[in-house]
Formats: structure tokens, sequence, C-alpha cells
């Protein structure tokens, strides 16, 4: 049995400790050197053809060529909102050649979750933020108001009676309606499904008025007439529809929820190897054809200027999330 195969059977706590002092001793002066000279795992913790996939799908490529001549093989570890995968990559050895694609309900699952088997902040190392990607608040056209303000004043004049559909209790869209709720003082019913689709099906029959939806599954049914927009949840307008507002412009300043995907390492990953991981990532995220495919599919390509950056940025999340959560009475599960 190898060293590193012993450490990834250990305990998870106690691999971390040995990554951090007897790996973190040895591999920047064995291995960070020849960095990479074997493929490296890029372990998504979703389902095939998801956004995240999609992403790291893209990224993967242009990062195994700048690393030079090694491949980055993409792993799809589904399971428990994205815990499976990444409880894998928190237990791997902090060497460079096990990667996590984390995305925005990772944060917000510390206080939607009761029992996280890792710890986002100390068992993974941050590489870099990837993409980001809103949604769009939208209705079916019945429905009266025609913008935000709109909408805020005729929901408050309905307390508790306009109806809202998500993905379920604790999804991205949950949280994101939760938020433009908390912060307009608005009270509607939340009508959880078990699929984004399923939401926008009955949006698009008039069963349920209104929904946070996908960007990418949105602007062909608002394009069509079959919903209407009221704005992207992003800070800025999305390259892919240019033509739909923000919230915050719209009437709600300083709204912003967006969904995103990133790269982290397990902690204790050698300082040399994350920054070339992060070198590499930003290369790719900048690659002409690249960017064109991200902002073709509603993505925005959004690289951190540096690990530190986006280990800010995650925390920040964390922190923002677990306030909407306890304001919206969410119970953790």
């Amino acid at each position: 049995m190898t060293f590193r195969s012993f450490v990834s059977r250990l305990p998870r706590e106690i691999a971390r400790i040995l990554g951090m002092f007897v790996l973190g001793a040895v591999i920047p002066t064995a291995v960070a050197a020849g960095y990479p000279d074997r493929p490296v795992r890029l372990i998504v913790p979703s389902l095939p053809g998801g956004g995240s996939d999609t992403t790291m799908r893209l990224i993967a490529p242009k990062l195994a060529e700048y690393l030079g001549q090694q491949t980055v093989v993409v792993e799809n570890r589904a399971g428990v909102s994205g815990n499976l995968g990444a409880e894998l990559v928190a237990r791997a050895a902090p060497d460079g050649y096990t990667l996590l694609s984390i995305f925005a309900s990772h944060t917000s699952n510390v206080a939607v979750m009761k029992n996280v088997p890792f710890d986002l902040v100390r068992d993974f190392a941050p590489i870099s933020l990837a993409v980001t990607l809103p949604n769009v608040l939208v209705s079916h056209p019945s429905l009266p108001p025609k913008t935000v303000k709109e909408l805020i004043a005729f929901a408050k004049a309905r307390p508790g009676q306009l109806q809202y559909a998500t993905a379920g209790v604790g999804s991205n869209a949950h949280l994101t309606m939760a938020l433009f709720l908390n912060m307009t003082g608005l009270q509607m019913i939340h009508v959880p499904y078990k699929s984004s689709p399923q939401g926008i099906v009955d949006v698009i029959g008039g069963h349920v008025p209104l929904m946070m939806a996908n960007i990418l599954v949105a602007v062909p049914q608002i394009r069509g007439g079959r919903m209407r927009a009221y704005g992207v949840t992003s800070a800025a307008r999305s390259s892919a529809a240019p033509e739909i507002p923000t919230i915050a412009e719209m009437g709600l300043p300083g709204y912003e929820a967006v969904q995103w995907y990133s790269l982290v390492a397990p902690a204790g990953t050698p300082r040399e190897i994350i920054t070339r991981l992060h070198a590499g990532v930003v290369r790719a995220l900048h690659d002409t054809a690249i960017r064109k495919r991200l902002i073709d599919d509603g993505a925005e390509p959004a690289p951190s200027a540096t690990p530190e950056e986006f280990s800010a940025f995650m925390k920040a999340e964390i922190a923002k999330w677990a306030k909407v959560v306890k304001a919206a009475g969410i119970q953790p599960e």
C-alpha cells in the first residue's frame, strides 16, 4: 500500500492533520516541483449534464494543457446535495491530484442541513471561482404586475396569498426567493417541487404564479411569451439576456443572489500547487472559445484574482445564507 492510499483510508480528521504536517513537509520539495506526473481527478458532485458538470468539462482540457501533457479527468459523484463527492475529496491526500468543484449550494448546506460531514472552510483549500449564473424572477404572463416595483406593491396588498415554485426546501431558487422576500418584507407561500423543470411547467400552465428560474431554462420561455421576466438576480445584467434588467436596478437596490461553480483542493495542498492550479483555471476562463461557450450558456466567467479572494467570497456566502435561512425560519434537516 502506498503512503497516499494509506492516508486516503484514514478517518478524515487524521488524514487532514497528516496532510498538513507530514505531506506538507514532503510535497513542496518532492512532488510540487514535478507536479503533475499523472492524471488529475476533478470530482463534480452532481449528475452529468448539469451546470457544474458542463462548466468543469469545458475547463478541464485547457487546465490539463496548462499543467503540461497530463489529463484532468472529470468524475461525477452525485448525492446528498453535493456532499457525497465533497466528502470524498475532503478525505483525499492533499497532493493536487484530487480536486473538487463546489457550488453555491455547498455554502447554504451549512445552514440547511444538520449533519454536513466536512467543514467547508477548514477541510478545503480554495483555488478559484469559475463562473456565476443568475436566476430570473418570472411569472405567468397573466399576473397583473409588469415590473419589480409593481410586483412588490401587488404582493404587499395580498400578504400570504401569492405562491412561488422552487426545486425544493433549501434549493438555490428557494433561498434566492427567501432573500427577495426578506429584503422586501413580503409574505408568500412556498410550493416546493422535486425539480426545477416541474415548477416551470406549472408556472407556464398558470398553476403557480411566480418562480426564481434558472436563466438557461427561463430565457426561451420568456422570449416565447410563455413567461414574464421581472429581473435577473445578479448584480449586473446577464450577457445571455442583456434585455432583462436586474432586480436591483428595477426596484430593490443591493439585491444579489447567484448560482456559482468553483474549484477547491483538500486542505493542506501545498501553496505551489494551489498557485499553479489557480493560474490554469484563470487561463482556461480567458480562452476565447471557452468564454463564448459559457456566455452562450448563460454563465459569466468569473475567475478569482487570487485563491485568497475566492476564500473570502466563500466565507461571505456562508455567512450570507446563514442569515437568510434564519430569517426565513427554515429548519435544518
